[in-house]
C-alpha cells in the first residue's frame, strides 16, 4: 500500500467512470483533477500538469466514499488483534472512508473521554473513525451509560456492540433517549437464554459435526422483541448481521407498518452457510452463526430486492492463538473490510445498487454528512473496478490479524484506493 501526502501535490484521474447518482455526471467517463485535496475539475480529455500524479487505470470508477458501520479495531486494550492504525489501513484499502467502530473495547467506549480518545487519535488518518457509544456501561446491559455525553463528544450511533441488550426496559430507555437526538441504536440480535452454549447454527450440519447449535428463534424471537419496544417508543432501530428470512421478513412487516427499522447483513453470511464448515475452519465460527444454505441464499435474494438496506463488515479481528485452536475453544469473528465489497459485487452484479448500499443508504440511516461528488468539494472518493478479478492473498492483509475464510478465494471487484482528508491510499 502506497500513502501519499496531496499538500504539495495535484492527482489527475483520468478516464472514470463516476458513480453517483446526485452528480450530473453520474455514469459518465471522465477526467478528475483533484488540487490540494479539492475537486478542481471535471471535464473530458484533462491535460497533466506539473508535479501531477495521473492515475489511468482501465475501466476505473469512482464513487463518493464508502462507509462501513459496524467494525472493531480493538484499540484500546486488545492491540495485539488490531489497532486504530491497522485496522484505518485495511478500511483504506477496503476502498471505506468512513468506518463505524464497536465500543466492545478495554475501557469500553462508555463515556466522553472514551470517544474523545478514539477521535483524537484518528484525526490524522486518511479515514474518518466514528466511534458508537455504548448503549449501557461496559456493555453488560445493566444500567444505561452516559449517552448524553458521548453524543455530545462525537459518538455517530449507540450499541452494545457484540453484546445484545438483552432487558427490554434498558433498550425502551435507550430507544427513548435517541429519538430526543434522531440518532439510532444498533442491536444484534440475540436472546442469550437461547443461544448460550451453542457453536453453530443448530440443524441437520450441527448434529452431523457433534456440535452445540444455536437455533434461529435466539435471533428471531429477540427481533420480534425489539420491534415491538420500537413501536411504543416510535424511535429508530438498525437491526444488524441479521442471518434468517425470517428475520427478513419481520423486519419487512415492521417496515410496512412505517416503524423506522432498517437491517444489514454481513459480507460472509452472505456466500457462506452452515454446510461450508464441516472442516472445522475456526475462521467460518461467527456470531451470529452461519445459517442454512436456504437462509444463506434468502439473504441474496433480499439483498438483490433491495430488502436489505445497507452492509456492515463486522470486521472482528482475533490473534492467530485465538484461532489456532480447537472449535469449542476459538474466538468468533473474521476481518472483511478489504473483501468486502468484492463478495457484495459479485452477488448483485450492479455497480449502481453496491455504491448506494456503501454510500448513500448507510449515510443516511445515521445521518452522516454525505460528501459532495463537484467541482470545488473536498475530494472524499474510492477508486475501484467492479469487473477485475484477483485472489485474496495472505500477503495483502494490512489487519493486525489474518483470520479471514477469504484467503485463496477468487473474488470480483478490485479496490485501488481512496482520496479522502488530502491524503491518497493507493493499493499496490
Amino acid at each position: 500500500m502506497i500513502f501519499a501526502q496531496l499538500k504539495k501535490m495535484n492527482v489527475l484521474i483520468k478516464k472514470a467512470v463516476i458513480v453517483c447518482s446526485t452528480s450530473p455526471a453520474h455514469l459518465q467517463v471522465k477526467d478528475i483533477l483533484i488540487i490540494d485535496g479539492f475537486i478542481k475539475t471535471i471535464d473530458d480529455n484533462l491535460v497533466t500538469i506539473i508535479d501531477t500524479t495521473e492515475i489511468n487505470i482501465p475501466n476505473l470508477h469512482v464513487s463518493i466514499g464508502w462507509i462501513d458501520i459496524f467494525a472493531d479495531f480493538a484499540e484500546p486494550g486488545y492491540e495485539y488483534k488490531e489497532t486504530l492504525e491497522t485496522g484505518a489501513n485495511a478500511a483504506a484499502a477496503g476502498g471505506y472512508t468512513d468506518v463505524m467502530l464497536l465500543p466492545n473495547t478495554s475501557p469500553t467506549i462508555d463515556n466522553k473521554s472514551q470517544v474523545e480518545f478514539v477521535i483524537q487519535r484518528a484525526k490524522n488518518f486518511p479515514i474518518n473513525i466514528l466511534p458508537i457509544g455504548a448503549i449501557t456501561k461496559n456493555t453488560d446491559g445493566q444500567a444505561l451509560a452516559e449517552m448524553y455525553d458521548m453524543y455530545q463528544s462525537g459518538a455517530v450511533a449507540f450499541s452494545d456492540g457484540r453484546k445484545s441488550v438483552q432487558q427490554s426496559g434498558i433498550l425502551l430507555k435507550a430507544l427513548q433517549y435517541v429519538a430526543a437526538k434522531n440518532a439510532t441504536i444498533i442491536q444484534l440480535a440475540n436472546d442469550k437464554t437461547i443461544s448460550d452454549g451453542g457453536l453453530m447454527n443448530e440443524g441437520i450440519e450441527s448434529t452431523k459435526l457433534g456440535l452445540p447449535g444455536i437455533p434461529t428463534i435466539a435471533e428471531e424471537v429477540m427481533i420480534a422483541r425489539d420491534i415491538a419496544v420500537l413501536q411504543y417508543t416510535d424511535s429508530k432501530l438498525h437491526c444488524t448481521a441479521i442471518t434468517t428470512q425470517k428475520s427478513v421478513s419481520l423486519i419487512n412487516e415492521a417496515k410496512k407498518q412505517g416503524l423506522q427499522i432498517t437491517c444489514s447483513v454481513t459480507p460472509y453470511h452472505l456466500v457462506f452457510c452452515d454446510e461450508d464448515m464441516n472442516s472445522y475452519d475456526t475462521n467460518l465460527k461467527v456470531n451470529p452463526p452461519l445459517r442454512t444454505r436456504a437462509d444463506m441464499e434468502a439473504l441474496q435474494q433480499a439483498l438483490i430486492n433491495g430488502d436489505i438496506d445497507c452492509i456492515a463488515s463486522h470486521h472482528t479481528p482475533q490473534s492467530w492463538d485465538d484461532k489456532t485452536i480447537e472449535f469449542e475453544y476459538a474466538k468468533n469473528g473474521m476481518i472483511t473490510l478489504q473483501t468486502t465489497f468484492a463478495t457484495v459485487n459479485q452477488i448483485l452484479q450492479n455497480t449502481e445498487a453496491v455504491v448506494n448500499l456503501f454510500t448513500n443508504n448507510a449515510r443516511n440511516i445515521f445521518n452522516i454528512p454525505m460528501p459532495i461528488f463537484a467541482e470545488g468539494e473536498l475530494a472524499c472518493l474510492t477508486m475501484f473496478n467492479p469487473n477485475e478479478e484477483f485472489i485474496f492473498k495472505d500477503e495483502a492483509i494490512l489487519s493486525a490479524s489474518k483470520n479471514s475464510a477469504f484467503i485463496g478465494k477468487k473474488l470480483q471487484g478490485k479496490v485501488y484506493g481512496i482520496l479522502h482528508k488530502n491524503q491518497m491510499v493507493l493499493n499496490k
